[in-house]
């Protein structure tokens, strides 16, 4: 998974088209009940399984594609 598909998920769950690489998702309007629709968007989709802490530790897109990255 890359940064431009994690942006996407962002972008769709936060109803905001200016999410970018660097946009923590919770400065940006996330909550975690919010968080929870990403990951399981993730989960879903490319089939790895994280965790609330693992959002929390990486909550930019570009954050998160590299834990997701270094755990396939």
């Amino acid at each position: 998974m890359n940064t431009d598909a994690v942006s996407d998920i962002f972008r769709r769950v936060l109803e905001n088209a200016e999410v970018r690489a660097d946009s923590d998702f919770f400065v940006m309007g996330g909550d975690s009940l919010l968080a929870t629709r990403v990951l399981s968007a993730i989960a879903r989709t490319y089939g790895v399984e994280l965790g609330f802490d693992d959002f929390l530790d990486a909550p930019t897109p570009n954050a998160l594609s590299k834990k997701i990255a270094s755990m396939a």
